[in-house]
């Protein structure tokens, strides 16, 4: 199993910000059903997840499995929470690096954060389609602009790998790995409607309007959720027993 910090949004951005001036960086995971499937016949990417210094609740799955442990938790969206990010990062004038999606996503996203957050500096931006020998320059390139926030959007495993090697060159910094949120901010994938959001099924908008999604998402959620109720039935027994 897994820790999930139990925090709210504004306690994770809080610790986020105070961790930037104590010059301490923060590896940011946002944890859902997929990512831990993949995770139990993934050695390398189950020691990602477990050196993550904040692990915030991304997919729905996660805060029902917490729920059925008796926890209290309110999942925080990956998406949201980058974009809250970039608001404090605009409002205070910390630079911003943003890596992953290709080019052209990458440069429209940009164009649309500057409309939204009109002080946002933007220091540096790569695709993410690049190969394994081009990746040491452009950490390099990346360190020397000293950003205090970087946005990673390669997905799953490739762009927390990618985060644990920035985290050795640079400090004071946040790394979150954001998935597809470079394609909802260019413009070129729809977020899901208000109604999806808030019950917490954007994962089943998503694979609606994108049904290639269906086989990545399917069967992790399911299996996942039966394997928490499983572990919470067990749980109450050898508490009644004790």
């Amino acid at each position: 199993s897994y820790n999930v910090d139990l925090l709210t949004k504004k306690e994770a951005l809080e610790f986020v910000v105070s961790s930037i001036e104590t010059q301490k960086n923060v590896h940011v995971l946002t944890i859902n059903p997929e990512i831990i499937q993949n995770a139990i016949c993934d050695k390398e990417l189950d020691t990602l997840i477990r050196n993550a210094d904040l692990t915030i609740a991304d997919g729905i799955g996660i805060e029902i499995a917490l729920k059925l442990q008796g926890k209290k938790a309110k999942r925080i969206p990956g998406i949201e929470f980058a974009d809250n990010l970039l608001e404090i990062a605009s409002k205070n004038g910390l630079s911003v690096a943003l890596i992953g999606a290709k080019s052209f996503i990458v440069e429209k996203a940009i164009d649309n954060l500057k409309k939204k957050f009109a002080s946002l500096n933007i220091a540096y931006y790569h695709d993410g389609y690049f190969k394994n020998e081009e990746e040491d320059a452009i950490i390099d390139n990346l360190s020397k602009t000293d950003p205090k926030i970087v946005l990673v959007a390669m997905g799953g495993k490739k762009q927390e790998m990618f985060i644990s090697k920035l985290k050795n060159k640079l400090k004071g910094c946040v790394f979150v790995g954001v998935g597809g949120s470079f394609d909802v901010w260019s413009g070129y994938v729809k977020r899901a409607p208000i109604f999806f959001q808030k019950v917490g099924l954007e994962w089943l908008y998503r694979v609606l309007s994108e049904p290639s999604r269906f086989k990545r998402i399917f069967p992790a959620l399911p299996i996942f959720l039966f394997k928490v109720i499983i572990y919470s039935i067990k749980n109450e027994k050898s508490e009644k027993h004790d």
